[in-house]
């Protein structure tokens, strides 16, 4: 009896031994945006990027030997969901994440990451506040608002020239933040906006608001915010004959607006990240993406592949896999990657990121609005 239970300690033990090793062979990466939800288009940008990234780095070997293992989470773009995902993540035992995408999403996860002492890498969420709290292991491969903001507010006031002009959101964290640093952007410039006001999200029918809208002759409008609301807003505007421009950020900037507004979405603008698809350099990843039936052109593509990759060289660097080590690795290194040469002030913000504007087309590519 004692030899047959000191084999089953010996195999107990032994199995405990093997199953840390197996774990200790891997590095584990969250993936937290939508998988479902209103915005899921942007959370399989986000998806995509970040498992290629992983995939073709695994191939080359791995991180200092050990292989990432991509461990996903659904969010929904839904703070709630996103505060339980982050509490899954911690339970998990996932020490980096890229994530989350949405801003109203990524700011309480971020509160938990970082207590918990966990990196996270958004892609996506662009709001000013989720860097602005003096946060070390929070980062993001994406721009600002209060960059995308004056960059909109400028072009609207540089180069459309308009007559009247309406700033309108979704009461949202992103949505609101965005439309608020336009309209202070073109308040700079003595633009008057005759319209500031908020929709909710989920809203169906914008009756009201184009009729108040064309009450005021507004010629151009400003939408804060994601594209299911801004495209009925322009399918209804234009069944209601108002004659008006329509600009957007990047939360409206998928093909799904095209689907829901139609001919009505044709010259749309729209501030998103540089087309990193159409770079000379990524041809091989592009193709790569193309082989595996995935679309490369999203704007959360490349930035979801470069945080991965910011994490991985992060370990590197730290010759370590210590969260806290990697993320002074982060904040004190230059990363190549896909979308440039990434260096992080110390918030966690990119030192150079630029957003480009661009002219939304029915059934054909998106083109470079001139001039910049």
């Amino acid at each position: 009896m004692n030899k047959r239970i000191s084999k089953l300690f010996g195999a107990m033990i032994l199995a405990g031994v093997a199953s840390h090793s197996f774990a200790a062979d891997t590095i584990k990466i969250g993936i937290a945006g939508p998988k479902t939800g209103a915005v899921a288009q942007y959370g399989d940008m986000q998806f995509s990027g970040a498992k290629m990234a992983i995939e073709q780095i695994n191939a080359k070997g791995g991180v200092d030997g050990k292989m990432l293992e991509a461990v996903e989470y659904d969010d929904a773009c839904d703070p709630k969901q996103a505060v339980a995902v982050a509490n899954k993540v911690v339970n998990d035992g996932v020490k980096f994440v890229v994530g989350h995408l949405c801003s109203s999403s990524t700011q309480p996860a971020s509160d938990i990451y970082e207590d918990e002492g966990i990196v996270m890498v958004t892609p996506a969420a662009t709001s000013p506040d989720i860097t602005a709290r003096g946060y070390k292991m929070i980062f993001r491969t994406i721009g600002l608002d209060s960059a995308q903001g004056p960059t909109a507010g400028n072009y609207i006031a540089d180069y459309v020239k308009p007559k009247i002009v309406a700033v309108i959101h979704d009461k949202q964290q992103y949505g609101e933040g965005i439309a608020t640093a336009v309209k202070k952007t073109l308040e700079g410039k003595n633009v008057k906006v005759a319209v500031f006001e908020g929709i909710n999200a989920g809203d169906k029918d914008f009756s009201s608001l184009i009729a108040k809208l064309k009450q005021a002759n507004v010629d151009f409008v400003y939408y804060g915010g994601y594209h299911p609301e801004l495209g009925l807003i322009l399918r209804q505007a234009q069944e209601k004959g108002l004659n008006a421009k329509f600009m957007g950020p990047e939360g409206v900037g998928n093909d799904s607006i095209s689907q829901i507004a139609q001919k009505a979405s044709e010259g749309l603008l729209v501030t998103l990240p540089k087309s990193f698809d159409q770079d000379p350099a990524n041809i091989a990843l592009v193709k790569a993406f193309k082989d595996a039936k995935q679309d490369p052109s999203g704007p959360f593509v490349f930035p979801s592949y470069s945080a991965v990759e910011v994490i991985a060289d992060g370990i590197t660097a730290a010759k370590s896999e210590d969260p806290a080590k990697v993320a002074a690795a982060i904040h004190a290194g230059t990363f190549k990657t896909p979308t440039g040469e990434l260096s992080f002030d110390a918030k966690g913000d990119l030192k150079d990121f630029k957003f480009v504007v661009y002219q939304w087309h029915f059934g054909a590519p998106k083109t470079e609005a001139k001039p910049q």
